[in-house]
């Protein structure tokens, strides 16, 4: 910028020559003009949050029932209010430790195998050079998401229940007996088996979104430097996984206690009780068919406290560990 100097006498400061005047402050919109201005956006909102709203939120002002003596001949308002009393019979209850027990086991079972499985799908499929059988294994590996678990119960039960296929190759080399889906002890791995078998397929889908965003040149320049495939796949891919699976393990913590309601509801009558009672079922028995509505709905609100809980727990940890969490 140039300064004028002329008619500058002793004791007087320059002159400077007009420049571009500084552009002229932004109004700030109101709350109210920022919604009206992306009301479309809004527009296309509005379904998604109507169906959390109705479906997730407005229900969850029916758990005062864990605090009453609930009949729904009497409703809401007309059934007494016992306070803790639900609570205080779940901890005496020797079921409850049970569906507990085995929820944590078949929880924890999951986490270890059936969380890591797509991951290692994932990496497997990417590692065929073959696009055409790459797209045959995925498509062959999608299909069991979209079966009931009625029909996955059932087409498992063809292979390795008593009268399948497993069963029969056995009976013609001497080993009678076999029969996989009454077998109550080695039920719970036979439940994360099922899980990683209907749903690993499907779970590789969010991890070669990730994979597919990793620029080739991080590839080429490591074949170039000398990396062996799994080195590659050690120091490129695997980094590039990790938010994903951050993600994906925090809300897997949350859910921890939910293990599977109809999977495990319609093979408890071939194991009993002791092996497949979960948390769900419990709330299923002792609520929908047995009728202690309070105590059901007790059971299933201290289980939501944990799993928030866990959430919060883990979104924390890994934010200390250099991650970004989820909120």
């Amino acid at each position: 910028m140039s300064v004028s100097t002329t008619d500058a006498g002793p004791g007087t400061r320059p002159e400077r020559a007009p420049g571009p005047s500084a552009p002229p402050k932004r109004r700030k919109l109101t709350l109210r003009q920022r919604i009206w201005r992306e009301r479309w956006s809004y527009t296309f909102i509005i379904p998604g949050a109507a169906f959390f709203l109705v479906f997730m939120y407005v229900p969850m002002a029916g758990n005062v029932v864990a605090f009453q003596e609930y009949s729904p001949f009497r409703g809401i308002e007309g059934s007494p209010w016992v306070g803790l009393a639900n609570f205080n019979a779940i901890w005496t209850d020797p079921e409850i430790l049970t569906a507990l027990r085995n929820t944590l086991v078949i929880a924890l079972l999951q986490l270890a195998f059936a969380f890591p499985a797509p991951i290692a799908l994932a990496l497997l499929l990417h590692s065929l050079l073959s696009d055409k059988v790459k797209r045959i294994v995925q498509t062959i590996v999608y299909l069991p998401n979209f079966l009931s678990w009625v029909i996955v119960i059932s087409v498992w039960q063809q292979v390795v229940g008593g009268g399948g296929l497993v069963a029969g190759l056995l009976d013609n080399v001497g080993v009678t007996g076999f029969d996989l889906m009454t077998d109550a002890e080695n039920f719970k791995f036979l439940v994360v088996a099922q899980n990683i078998w209907k749903d690993a397929g499907w779970g590789t889908i969010i991890f070669f979104a990730a994979i597919a965003g990793i620029p080739s040149e991080r590839y080429e320049a490591a074949a170039i430097d000398g990396a062996s495939g799994w080195q590659r796949t050690w120091h490129i891919t695997l980094p590039a996984l990790v938010p994903v699976a951050t993600l994906l393990l925090i809300l897997n913590i949350g859910s921890i206690l939910t293990v599977g309601f109809e999977q495990l509801l319609l093979q408890q009558p071939m194991v009993g009780a002791d092996a497949a009672q979960v948390l769900d079922t419990f709330v299923y028995f002792r609520g929908v068919l047995g009728g202690q509505w309070g105590i059901a709905t007790a059971a299933g609100l201290l289980k939501g406290i944990i799993g928030t809980i866990l959430v919060l727990s883990a979104n924390k940890l890994a934010k200390k560990m250099g991650g970004e969490g989820i909120f």
